[in-house]
């Protein structure tokens, strides 16, 4: 089994799979995963797809969304380069 990355709930993600939904973006609402002692974790996510009709969020494999960006993780890294670089940008 391939390696798969387990994302977090408030997690922008893109579908990937051959489906209607192919190339829609969404938040993921929850993480489920099924774990066996002879395998790795499987999981699912509740996608909460934005620019469709549905109002319901929807699962999806694991292998058929990828990750757009982590919450807050873009805001850290400015945060932390900011922090680095000093007031003005400019390095200490």
């Amino acid at each position: 089994m391939e390696q798969q990355y387990l994302y977090s709930p408030g997690s922008l993600v893109q579908v990937t799979n051959y489906g209607p939904f192919r190339g829609l973006n969404g938040t993921i609402q929850s993480v489920d995963t099924i774990s066996d002692d002879s395998e790795e974790p499987f999981c699912f996510y509740l996608v909460a797809l934005q620019g469709t009709q549905f109002k319901e969020p929807i699962w999806f494999e694991y292998d058929e969304v990828e990750l757009i960006t982590a919450p807050l993780v873009a805001l850290e890294a400015s945060a932390t380069r900011i922090h680095q670089e000093g007031e003005g940008g400019y390095p200490l």
